[in-house]
This record gives C-alpha cells, structure tokens and sequence, in this order.
C-alpha cells in the first residue's frame, strides 16, 4: 500500500514542466527577435538579389516548425500518460477499480488489462516481452522528429553549397569583365545567402536538438514508471507464485488420483456385474434345456398313453 501511494504521488508531471520551458524559451527567442528585427532585416531580406536565401531559410522553418509541432504533441501525450499512471495507481491504492477515471487508450491502462487477460487465462507472465513491446511502441511514435534532427543541420551546409555555387557564378563574371560590378554583388550576395542559411540551421538544429533530447527523457521517465509500476506493484497482484502454482500442481495431481481411483472402482463393478450376467446367462441355458428335456418326456408319455405312433419310426 505505501509503494502505490509513493508511486503514485510522483505525479511531477515531467512532460509537462519541459513543455513550459519549450514555450517559455521560446517566447524569449521571439522577443529577442523583435527587438533585433533591424539586425536580421538587413540580413535575410534586404539586399537579396535573388530568391535562393529566402527559399532555403523558407525550407528550413517549415521542417523547424513541424518538428516542434511533433514535439509539442509528444509532450501533451506523455504528460497525459502520466496523469493516467498516477490515476491507476491511485485506484490501486483506494481499493476501487484500477481503470476507473483514466483513458482506455493509455499505456498504464493497456498494461494492467493485458496482465489481467494474461492472469485470467493461466498464462505465464514475461516481463521482458512486455517492457521491449512497450519501448518499442514509444520508439515509433519520435519517428518525424528523429528524421528531423538528423537532417536539419544538412540543410545549412545545402544553403550554405548553393550560396557558394551562387557566388563562385558572380566570382566568374568578375574575371570575365573587369568592369562588371554585378558580379562582384553577386558574389557578395551568395557569401550573405550562405551566412544566413548557416545561421538559421545552426540555430533552430540547436533549439530543436535540445528539447529532441528532452523528449527522449520525458519518454524514458513515462516508460520507467509504467515498468517500475508493473514490477512492484501488479505483477505481485496477476503473477502466480512458485508455493501457489505448486499448491495447484499438487491439488490437481490428487483430484486426478481420486478420479483414476473411482474409474478403477467403476471397472471392478462393471465386472462384476458381466460376471452376474453370465452366471444368470447360465442358469437360464440349464433351466431351458431341463424344460425342453421335460417336454420330451411328457410327450413321449402322451403318444405311449393314447398308443400313438412315433414320427420317428
């Protein structure tokens, strides 16, 4: 009773104080942003001969932008996950239904039913299996967001690639003409390009790769929950122990003992009663032939009596 009620006065939701430092953090990059708006004017949107820059850092945004949304939903998920563990264990700790108030589509739900359906059917219980089901589970739902850390850093040397090509064009029309100035903007524009791009996916793989890593600790505290939950506190509850599975071993080894024992009976009276058929079988072959015998006899002195011939003769 003091595991569940420690367990499930743990309720800190985790998931939820990263995702008001992902907010709060935020809100500071914005401000931040605003007030350097002159700053990153001159730097992303004036001066621009051509679109590459704004395409490029367009790009990068929008994955930065989906990341987060991934991200934030993640947060949400396992905030409410968490809200669902201590909800369980609540209702473990009061006595009352286990998944009473909390969400049937919850991993600590999901868990002490499948233990529940395991005990109900005898089953034996493989903690492991279930803890790799789980981590594999979770695995799959960071998919988006994994392959948005792993590429967008890419992204900057791509801005960054395209500006140099951008400026090694202005480089070439410099050396063809002495007197071309626009290739001398043009290299200077494709230095800009590559130094903003650079920039934004420096930056946003920075704040990206940060709260990615949070979110791969706020999956491994809802996981460890779950499974520390599973070990000490329903397991004890659904697992059959050695005594008792042996106590159950030996009472059906006896149940069946008594059952050969009365179907051993069963046979002796079965035999018993074929005996008493074929006794009685017996005595009534005896009884019809001393009747026919008899009749014989009687018939033999009725044709005598009334001096009939014998059919025989």
């Amino acid at each position: 009773m003091g595991e569940q009620t420690q367990l499930a006065g743990s309720e800190d939701i985790y998931s939820r104080k990263i995702l008001t430092q992902l907010i709060v953090l935020g809100a500071a990059i914005i401000i931040v942003g605003l007030w350097q708006s002159d700053f990153l004017s001159e730097i992303y949107l004036k001066n621009q001969l051509t679109h590459v820059g704004w395409f490029i850092n367009g790009g990068i945004l929008v994955l930065f932008l989906a990341g987060i949304y991934h991200i934030v939903r993640e947060f949400q998920r396992l905030s409410w996950e968490e809200r669902a563990i201590s909800r369980v264990l609540q209702n473990l700790d009061q006595g009352v239904l286990a998944t009473e108030g909390a969400e049937a589509r919850s991993l600590m739900v999901r868990r002490y039913l499948a233990l529940e359906d395991l005990h109900r059917q005898h089953a034996v219980i493989n903690h492991s299996a279930l803890a790799a089901t789980l981590v594999a589970l979770e695995s799959s739902r960071v998919s988006f967001p994994k392959f948005v850390h792993n590429v967008l850093i890419l992204t900057g040397v791509f801005g960054t690639i395209v500006s140099l090509s951008i400026a090694l064009l202005g480089a070439s029309d410099v050396i063809t003409s002495t007197t071309e100035i626009g290739g001398l903007s043009m290299i200077i524009h494709g230095m800009s390009t590559a130094l903003s791009t650079t920039m934004t996916a420096i930056f946003t793989y920075l704040f990206f790769g940060y709260f990615y890593l949070r979110l791969m600790d706020a999956q491994t505290h809802v996981v460890s929950r779950i499974e520390e939950a599973t070990s000490r506190i329903l397991l004890p509850r659904f697992q059959i122990e050695p005594e008792k599975a042996a106590e159950q071993l030996t009472h059906i080894v006896r149940t069946a003992a008594a059952l050969v024992e009365r179907l051993d009976k069963s046979q002796a009276g079965y035999a018993e009663v074929a005996e008493d058929m074929r006794s009685l079988l017996a005595s009534y072959r005896d009884e019809m032939q001393r009747n026919s015998e008899g009749l014989i006899e009687m018939t033999q002195v009725l044709r005598e009596g009334f001096r009939l011939n014998d059919p025989k003769r």
